[in-house]
Parts: C-alpha cells; structure tokens; sequence
C-alpha cells in the first residue's frame, strides 16, 4: 500500500493522509501546513529559507548531508571549436595566427607609419584653409577692425573733485 504524501508550504516536512491544515486563499489557491506553527510563520510572512528548522534554510546552507553524497557530480567536457568573431572570418583568424613574430612587427610599423602619414596631412591640410582665411581677412580689412564688445571710452579724465 502507496501513501499519497504531501510538502508542508512552510517546513518543506511530509505531511500524511488525515493530518496537517490546508489553507485556501481568496484567489483559490491551496497551501497545506504540516501544523500550526507553519501556518502562523507563512501568515506572518515569514520567509522559510531564514528559519533554521525548515528544509529550504537547510538546502540553503548546504546542510543536507546525506542529500549531498548520494549526488555525483559530473564534469562537463570543454569541447574546442573555433568560431569567427564579428568582423573578421576564421580563415584571417588562423593566417595572423600562424604568422611569425617579425612579420606582425613588420606590418604593424608599417600600419603605424600609414596612421601618422594621415595625421601630417590633415594638420598640412587645416593650416592651409586657416592661411587662406586669414588672408581674405586682411584682403576684407576685417583686421584692424575693433574687437566686438570694447567700445570707446566716452568722457573726461575724472580724477578727484
């Protein structure tokens, strides 16, 4: 003969045909109590994984022994693949690998020497235009103008009276 048990809500414990308390809330959902002092606690809205006596505390902090050494523990195999990340194909991946140090050495002084080639010509480039701003200023006559804001002083020296 099989006996249908059941989990308290609270405690975790079994609870057997005949005995502990159920509970049906208003949106009709049943929690079983093992006794009373679950039922208080869960409407007290005490939280069982902080009460040491419960099952949920114990498998918490890892208190179950016996639990515990009946599972083994299985170590999961790395398997090594080679994906392509984004922006680059795996191929290119493997040839930058599979070069020898002084190539890469090679092709990074060359890259660098490209990056500060662009840099000179831009800076050429912008002195440029500031050059040919500055001489249509002059050519407007915009240079000896008076700075906007300083006006000229208006009135007597004053001094003491």
């Amino acid at each position: 003969m099989v006996l249908k048990t059941e989990l308290c809500r609270l405690s975790g414990a079994k609870i057997y045909p005949g005995k502990g308390i159920r509970f049906i809330r208003s949106d009709c959902q049943v929690f079983l109590f093992s006794n009373s002092k679950c039922k208080r606690y869960f409407h007290n809205h005490l939280k069982p994984a902080k009460l040491t006596w419960t099952a949920r505390f114990r498998k918490q902090h890892k208190k179950d022994i016996h639990v515990e050494a009946a599972k083994k523990r299985r170590r999961t195999t790395k398997r090594l693949y080679s994906r392509s990340i984004v922006g680059a194909f795996l191929d290119v991946i493997q040839k930058k690998r599979a070069e020898k140090p002084e190539v890469r050495d090679v092709a990074r002084e060359a890259a660098l020497h490209e990056i500060k080639e662009r840099i000179k010509k831009t800076k050429n480039e912008k002195r440029a235009k500031k050059v040919v701003v500055t001489m249509y200023q002059k050519a407007a006559g915009r240079v000896n103008a008076p700075k906007p804001g300083k006006a000229p002083k208006v009135g007597g020296g004053g001094g003491k009276r």
